[in-house]
């Protein structure tokens, strides 16, 4: 059995969950369905960065103890995405004093050991809403571009991690596909970074910069910084460092990180470099998508285009906006999200698309057809690789290849073939005139519609359900699959 393990990066517990997270999460959820629909075992992890400064910030506003405040938005973020209809294997907090700090501090002292690790006095501008340090370049009048704040001078001393070591190791990798980029317009802007020069990066702040984190194994007066905390979750998770270390041995290297592309450069330069320095395995492949705007704009508060995805999925329904996000926007580059743009979608490819096709069929069945059709699945959900169903290669190469919106064209073509052969062949006609030739070609368009459900089930799983149930008792819809809006 092959394994497949993916993961989204960790959320920073401080904000409700917006449609970022809802896109990068359900992406994920699709590629997991899907490997574990192919036989694949399969390992989906998602998770909190709990020890940021602002994240004790509002704690401590609300009156609350860190500690609680994080596992409390723990609770709240799966509850979240459990509504969005995602499937988890795994939840991470860094704040995990069993599951998470072993493998942190493993790391760090793999590091130290290997000499990469130094402690300086450094001098510079530092956002607290990125909670890292910024270039001049990187600034605009001296503000962060991404959160409108006065970048403040820091003189401090802290631990480094000598990144700048590791340029042309991790050069090497990315361009030899042992890490692959993808897609490849972010692959040339990693390279292009690196050739810049990398430069050595803190890897701890003072206690008094860091109300609260792991301690710096052997100088408590520091606290790891996000790099060596946040980064290895994806490891600790695994049991790294661990009495049982099973999950690591069978999981890792991850086959997939899912990010936005705003941090790329931490996944793509410092994350390879510290697992170079620990003398441990690349991941396979970085997932690196765009943002999602509103209207041509970075959704926000202050503008009044912030979309929340629960009141989308509360007057459309989980699955609808489960396709918006899977076609409607690209996985690789910025994508617009307005209110006006998703009705026209709904209306358009699930309303009068698959839901009127799958309401046609089934009704046609269940009047014409004196039983539910044979479906052959030797191996149940699980058989994408065999049996009377197998899916097409067509269709298993664009999902292989990550192309999530592509894959959802072929599947829309598979409707639209459908809806054209029941215009052409009139099989309401048919049963009336040659009801042998009717019955065999409801027939067809009842295994047809169940294939589509199959190919449906990572994107649009309880649709998916739906329509398999429908087949399975030769029954028409009561209601409609998508209500026309």
């Amino acid at each position: 059995m092959s394994k497949f393990y993916i993961t989204t990066p960790i959320y920073y517990p401080n904000a409700d969950l917006h449609m970022g997270h809802a896109y990068t999460t359900t992406l994920c959820d699709i590629l997991a369905r899907y490997h574990r629909i192919m036989g694949d075992e399969t390992r989906f992890l998602s998770g909190t960065d709990d020890h940021a400064f602002k994240v004790a910030q509002v704690a401590k506003k609300q009156g609350l103890d860190a500690k609680d405040y994080v596992k409390q938005q723990g609770e709240r973020f799966k509850s979240l995405f459990s509504k969005l209809g995602v499937e988890l294997d795994d939840f991470i907090q860094t704040s995990d004093e069993i599951r998470h700090w072993p493998g942190a501090i493993e790391i760090w002292k793999r590091i130290a050991k290997n000499g990469d690790l130094e402690k300086r006095s450094y001098k510079g501008l530092y956002c607290t809403g990125c909670e890292s340090f910024k270039k001049t370049e990187d600034l605009v009048s001296g503000k962060c571009p991404d959160h409108d704040l006065v970048a403040q001078e820091i003189e401090e001393e802290n631990y480094f991690f000598k990144l700048s070591k590791y340029g042309d190791k991790i050069k090497k990798a990315i361009e030899s596909d042992e890490l692959k980029i993808i897609p490849e317009t972010r692959k040339n802007e990693i390279l292009a970074l690196i050739d810049r020069g990398l430069e050595d990066v803190s890897f701890s702040r003072p206690n008094k910069s860091m109300p609260w984190g792991i301690p710096v194994p052997s100088d408590d007066s520091q606290t790891m910084y996000v790099w060596c905390d946040a980064l290895t979750n994806y490891i600790s998770s695994l049991g790294f460092a661990t009495n049982d270390e099973s999950n690591y041995k069978k999981f890792w290297p991850a086959d997939v990180h899912m990010m936005g592309k705003d941090i790329l450069r931490f996944h793509a330069a410092i994350w390879p470099a510290m697992l170079l320095s620990a003398n441990l395995p690349l991941p396979k492949s970085l997932f690196v998508h765009g943002f999602i705007t509103s209207g041509g704009r970075k959704m926000s508060k202050t503008i009044g285009n912030v979309i929340d995805p629960l009141i989308v999925i509360e007057e459309y329904g989980v699955d609808a906006l489960r396709y918006f996000l899977a076609r409607e926007i690209s996985p690789f580059e910025d994508g617009d999200f307005t209110i006006e743009r998703f009705k026209e979608a709904y209306n358009a490819n699930l309303a009068n698309g698959l839901g009127n096709l799958a309401s046609r069929i089934m009704k046609m069945a269940e009047v014409n057809l004196d039983r539910p059709v044979s479906i052959f699945e030797p191996q149940g959900e699980a058989s994408g690789k065999s049996g009377g169903l197998a899916f097409k290669s067509e269709f298993t190469e664009l999902m292989n290849n990550y192309e999530l919106q592509k894959a959802c064209d072929y599947i829309w073509q598979e409707i639209g073939r459908l809806d054209s052969l029941i215009q052409s062949s009139q099989p309401f006609k048919l049963i009336k005139s040659e009801p042998g030739k009717g019955r065999e070609l409801i027939q067809e368009l009842v295994i047809s519609l169940y294939t589509i459900a199959r190919m449906l089930n990572p994107f649009l799983p309880a649709t998916s359900r739906a329509i398999k149930e429908a087949v399975r008792e030769n029954k028409a819809f009561i209601e409609p699959l998508f209500p026309r809006k």
